[in-house]
């Protein structure tokens, strides 16, 4: 009777833990699930945290004295002029000076502050003019810009879509506000030539704009909004209107104009005629002349530099901070074989 019972109770009990075990919800044990495989896995002594900080200082400190010395290269000469370049009795009315029949030839002297080596390149900066706006960003027809087969596609390009039932190439509102300001330079009363061939991505050039896709209909509404195109080059050779539509993601943006390909001398006075065209006034922008050469870090820009010392710098001041603190009040290190990786390696 007592056996049977014992028995009983202790098949009970196995039949108990088997169910358990198979209810249980812990998962089956592999070395990678308790991220138990090989793997570096360094301590971080004072001293390794010190050569750390030191290494990247001399590393860093190098790379931001040559930034900062390249960008000092760079010569940059900026003019400022949608104010100078309105006639004096306009000043009160700059929006109805810019959309009326004035003439709008401006005369401004440049005078070069240090020698500038070719190519220089020829930009002009606008300010407040957000091309990035969702809704202009979006007026545009890749497809058309394309495949001359296209023109008829310009469902994303309202309201620049059409003109007299008729479909504008190229369409929306980013063509159709293409900067129009011009630019001429006479030094020593000689003309200086600019290159405007090259100025635009030779991806854009190939891929993106059509070479049997000619302008048709464009700025032949009642509103102007900038330059007109000539209708006998393909788009792939409007590289003015290629360079504007690739739109800025800041409100302050500068595009390539064009390539001055000789050098010009320090003290030189460039005499520029301009033709103030553009409305920026309407918004309260800006418009800025630029004249710049390169380095081989590209075009003036401290702030790479600026910020690989300040991060040199910093870890410098640390590296410093540290080693004083080590010397001065030094802890005593823990050994490392009581470390869990070190005691219990298969997790058993």
């Amino acid at each position: 009777m007592n056996s049977n019972t014992a028995s009983s109770s202790g098949g009970s009990g196995s039949n108990d833990s088997s169910s358990s075990r198979k209810n249980s919800k812990r998962p089956k044990y592999s070395r990678f699930t308790q991220q138990e495989l090989p793997a570096c896995k360094p301590i971080l002594t004072p001293r390794w945290v010190i050569s750390v900080f030191m290494l990247v200082s001399i590393i860093f400190v190098p790379i931001g004295v040559a930034s900062l010395f390249a960008s000092r290269d760079v010569v940059e000469i900026i003019d400022r002029y949608e104010t100078e370049c309105v006639p004096e009795r306009f000043r009160n009315d700059k929006v109805g000076f810019i959309q009326g029949t004035a003439i709008k030839i401006c005369r401004r002297n440049i005078t070069v502050p240090k020698r500038m080596k070719q190519p220089i390149y020829v930009y002009y900066q606008l300010d407040n003019f957000y091309q990035n706006h969702r809704r202009y960003v979006q007026s545009r027809s890749d497809k058309q810009l394309r495949d001359a087969g296209s023109e008829n596609d310009i469902g994303s390009c309202k309201p620049e879509d059409k003109v007299n039932g008729q479909p504008i190439v190229p369409c929306g509102l980013i063509a159709w506000s293409l900067f129009n300001d011009t630019y001429s330079f006479t030094r020593n009363k000689k003309q200086v030539a600019v290159n405007k061939i090259g100025i635009s991505w030779k991806s854009d050039r190939e891929h993106k704009f059509g070479k049997n896709v000619f302008p048709k209909n464009f700025q032949n509404g009642t509103l102007k909004g900038g330059k007109t195109l000539n209708e006998s080059i393909p788009l792939s050779q409007q590289e003015d209107l290629i360079v504007w539509m690739r739109t800025a993601a800041l409100p302050t943006f500068r595009k390539l104009y064009g390539k001055i390909e000789v050098d010009l001398e320090k003290d030189d006075v460039i005499d520029v005629v301009l033709e103030n065209n553009y409305n920026t006034y309407s918004f309260n922008g800006k418009k800025k002349l630029v004249l710049s050469t390169t380095s081989w870090l590209g075009g003036k820009n401290d702030f790479l530099g600026i910020a690989y010392l300040t991060v040199g710098g910093l870890c410098f001041f640390l590296a410093m901070a540290f080693t004083i603190v080590y010397l001065v009040k030094p802890r005593q290190l823990g050994d490392p074989s009581y470390l869990s990786w070190n005691r219990n390696p298969s997790g058993h």
